[in-house]
This record gives structure tokens, sequence and C-alpha cells, in this order.
């Protein structure tokens, strides 16, 4: 089995600010870096196939930006070292739950392309991958807690605990609970534990932390006890808290690297000493600075388009996504647009990653999109699936409309694609009314036609012309028509150049703006340039 090792390692250079080196492979550089400096840190060894990392997201509300972020470096962490992606829902807070969140992040993860590896609809060796499947074995990992010493029954009421939060507030502090339970004698809890009276138990923090190694911050240490109460690790409901689910089930699953949010940083402590307290090997941390708005703002959920079913809606293509919000932010050599998954895989270092927060930037969208979408269309598999997608929409969208089914043949919309690619950035802009005319016949009034010339008659007699001699030659070639309606517009007496693309626009689409004439003839083809300009004709006075 090959091993990968990445050693990350936090090393102050003659007293300058601390920085992270990934020496490869192995230990080479490693050495070096101690002869020159004092290294501070540890060596993580990799095992190819050992690596799991999990995505554990609470359905309390469905995937969005920043979800989906700290999903794909979990995603690409994975599949860098050859190991696993997991997917964990965490619904212990039955309260808050959403009708089909569960499901839809799922959907969206495997819509977005990064498809968990174990998860609670593929299931997986340590399942079930729904925490609120899992009570029982929550109960069993407090109840050793309580028999050690490390945790204890509180049977404080939620009265007492709102009173001791205003008296915080009122008097400047931070609200924390007292540890007043903790102080209980063992036959005062089986009484009132007999009595039935209700309770939730509570974790035992200890002061005297020990620092540990953030992947990405750095040596990291918070005496959680000295600003903390002791923390509920199990609900009066049953239903553990976060902080002792997540480790149970990170331990269980046997999980290596923790991939989360930055928001946890402070937190972790708390988790390294309930691993203490259990005698585990806790995993490797790596907390990820946050997603924020490009003004530094946060991401926020009543920002309607931040959830990616939204984007997925919008006819916003996966990669898209994906490469956006890796773009905006860091691990990777480079910040170039275009980049798909396996690049992403492929350019992913871990040592990359600054603790600076991703400012993203959604005006950027559009022009990240076009480029994936001319990338889709230049490749003949993907542009076959492009094609159907956009024949069930121009069929949803104009259904009563459609003059000739042509406008659905798979060459028809092929040439539609290629020419327009670089231009648009998702197949809906096509099926708007600015682009009618490539699917239904335009009408226009003999009004509109007098208004732009006296000689529509004439123009539209040597645009037929041409059309016909071009049709000789096999196909209309955007370049050469270009020149050829330059050339035809000279031989009209009294109307300009200008006026004549008008004219010519009017009969096409019916539209005064939109993609130069020559594209417009060259997408719609020989035939039906033909016919809409034999319309031309007959509006101008003439049935020949």
């Amino acid at each position: 089995m090959s091993l990968l090792r990445r050693c990350f390692l936090r090393c102050d250079l003659n007293g300058a600010v601390a920085v992270r080196c990934l020496p490869c492979p192995g230990n080479r550089g490693a050495s070096e870096h101690r002869r020159n400096a004092t290294v501070r840190g540890y060596c993580s060894t990799v095992e190819e196939g050992e690596v799991r990392v999990r995505f554990a997201p609470s359905p309390t509300g469905f995937l969005h930006l920043g979800g989906l972020r700290t999903a794909l470096y979990n995603y690409i962490f994975a599949k860098k070292y050859g190991g696993a992606f997991i997917l964990r829902l965490e619904d212990t807070d039955q309260s808050r739950l959403v009708p089909g969140a569960a499901e839809s992040i799922e959907d969206m993860l495997e819509w977005s392309g990064i498809p968990p590896d174990e998860s609670p609809r593929r299931g997986g060796p340590v399942g079930p991958y729904l925490q609120s499947q899992r009570l029982d074995l929550y109960s069993q990992t407090a109840q050793e807690l309580l028999k050690s010493g490390h945790a204890y029954y509180c049977f404080c009421s939620s009265q007492r605990l709102e009173l001791l939060k205003k008296e915080a507030l009122r008097s400047g502090q931070t609200p924390r609970y007292d540890n007043r339970c903790r102080h209980l004698r063992a036959d005062q809890v089986q009484e009132k534990v007999a009595q039935g009276v209700p309770h939730v138990i509570r974790f035992r923090l200890e002061e005297g932390v020990e620092p540990f190694q953030d992947l990405i911050f750095g040596w990291n240490r918070h005496e959680v006890a000295q600003v903390e109460g002791d923390p509920v690790v199990i609900k009066a409901d049953g239903f553990p808290t976060y902080h002792l689910a997540n480790i149970v089930d990170d331990h269980h699953m046997r999980i290596s690297h923790v991939l989360r949010g930055s928001e946890w940083l402070i937190s972790t402590s708390k988790h390294l000493l309930m691993y203490s307290a259990l005698g585990w090997k806790p995993p490797t941390f790596g907390h990820l600075p946050l997603l924020l708005n490009k003004d530094g703002s946060k991401l926020s959920k009543r920002q309607g388009d931040i959830f990616i079913q939204s984007f997925q809606r919008d006819g916003v293509l996966p990669e898209t996504l994906l490469d956006i919000t890796t773009n905006c932010g860091s691990g990777f050599a480079t910040s170039r647009m275009g980049r798909k998954i396996d690049e992403l895989i492929s350019e992913f270092n871990p040592s990359k990653i600054t603790t600076h927060s991703a400012l993203l930037d959604l005006e950027k969208l559009p022009e990240f999109s076009r480029i994936h979408l001319q990338q889709r269309i230049d490749d003949d598999e993907q542009c076959l699936s492009l094609i159907k997608d956009l024949q069930a929409q121009i069929r949803q969208t104009f259904a009563a409309e459609i003059h000739d089914e042509d406008v659905l043949h798979e060459d028809y919309i092929r040439r539609v694609l290629c020419l327009r690619k670089g231009h648009i950035s998702s197949l809906k802009e096509l099926v708007s009314p600015e682009y009618s005319y490539l699917w239904v016949r335009p009408s226009f009034s003999s009004q509109q036609v007098t208004s732009l010339t006296t000689e529509a008659q004439h123009i539209a007699s040597l645009v037929l012309k041409l059309i016909e001699e071009r049709r000789e030659q096999l196909n209309l070639n955007l370049d050469q028509l270009s020149k050829d309606l330059k050339t035809l517009s000279k031989q009209t007496k009294a109307t300009k150049y200008r006026e004549v693309m008008k004219l010519l626009r009017l009969a096409l689409s019916g539209l005064q703006q939109g993609p130069s004439v020559a594209e417009m003839m060259v997408s719609l083809g020989p035939a039906e340039v033909s016919h809409r300009f034999q319309k031309l004709l007959l509006l101008s006075g003439t049935t020949s």
C-alpha cells in the first residue's frame, strides 16, 4: 500500500509570524526546518485508504453555499488521499427539523458532483448515519462518563437557568451555568432520579487543557472551564447535544480528520477533554476559515440566493459552484477559473489553506458559468446532455408555439449552442424572450417594416437571392455571411447599412437587439431564413 506523508508544521523563523510548511515526500525538508528554526508541532502520517472525513450538517435547513464549501473541502481531502467521504446528519434537535431537508442535502451533494461514499441513503459499514437512530450509543457513552465521574446529573429547572442568564446579562457578564448540581451528594442524586425529577447530564469541565495543533490555525488552547459552565451532553428528552454526539460518532465511525468551520475552533478544547475522559484517540482537526460575502458580511440563510437548490433552479452548473467557492478561498496553488473537480483534487494542497476568511463575489458567477458551460458544449458527451436538457426546456416554454419540430432536432440545437458558447451563462437564457426567435417564428407588422425603409421588398429579394447562392455552397458561413451582408447593403438606393440590419433583424427575430444578424441567419439555417424573408416580401407588397 503506497504511503502518503504530509507533515503539518508550525515554524517560528527568527521570531517571525508562524507559517506552515508541508515537506514532501516523507520527512525530507522537515529536518532542514529543524536546523534553521524551532519547530513546534507534529507530523501527521496518512496512509492511503485510511483517511475518513465527514460532513455533518443539521437538517434544520437546506444546503447553502457555506455548507457546500465545507462538504467540498472534505470531499477533496478524502479523494486526494484515497480515503472516504461520509455524510452524517445531525438531527438530534428534533424541534428545529425542516421537513425534506435531510433528503435535499444528500440530493444537492449528488447534484453538485461530490456524492458521499457512506450516507443515510447509501448506507455503509458504520451506520446508521442519522444521529436520531444512534441514541442508545450516546446513552451508553453518557453512562460511562457518569460512572467515571466525568459527568453528573443536573436537575436545575429551565426557570433557574433563565434567571442565571438574566442576572449575568444584567451585570455585564457572559451567561454561564454555575455548576451547582456538580456538588450534589450521591444519595441526593439517587433520590431525585427515583422521584422522576426532570434532569439532564452535564460533562464536568476541568482546567489544564492540553494545547492542540490545528491543521490550519496552528497551536490552540482554550481554557473552557474558566469561561464556560459545564455543558449539557444529554438533554432532558434523552437526545444528545452536539458536543457529545459528534465525538461519539467521529470515534465509532473512525473519522481520521475533522474539517469543519472555524466557528467550532473554540469548542475543540472542550471536545478534546471528552476524548480524554473516554480514553479515545481524537482525530486531527482542521478548521476552515469562514465564507463571507464580498463586503465581509456573513452569508445569511435569509439570502435566498445562497441555497444550492436556488442555483440549480436557475440553471447554474454544479461545477460552476465548486469552482467559484474554491476560487475565492485557499488551499490551491492557483486561483484560475474553469477548474473541474478532478483538477481541484489534483491541485489541492492543505498547507495552502490560510486563516483568512474567503470573500465570495457572486457578481462573478456569470463569468464562471460561461466558462463551464463552454467546456460542456465542447465535450461531445456533455453537449448531448445539454441538448436533451434544452429540448425539455423548449417544449415546456414554447409547447403551443413551436412552428416546426425541426427546432428540437439535435443538430439544430447543437449548432445554436456552438454559436452562443462564450456568450451565455446558462441554458435558461436560450428560452428567454431574447432567444425565442430560435424556436418560434416572430410576428411583426407592415407598419414596422415601412417605418424602417421603403426598400423592404428589394432588400428581402436580395437576401433570398443570397441565401439561394449560399445554399449551393452547402451551408452558411458566419464570417463570409457578415461580408456578404455588408455588400448587400450597398445595393440599396436610399437605405443605410444600419437600417438594413434593423430590417433584417426584425424579419428574423421581431426584436431590436440580440446576436448579430449573420449569427441569427447561421443559427436558423437557409430554409428557415428563406421562410422568414418570404413573409417580409408579402408584407412589403408582393406575393412572389
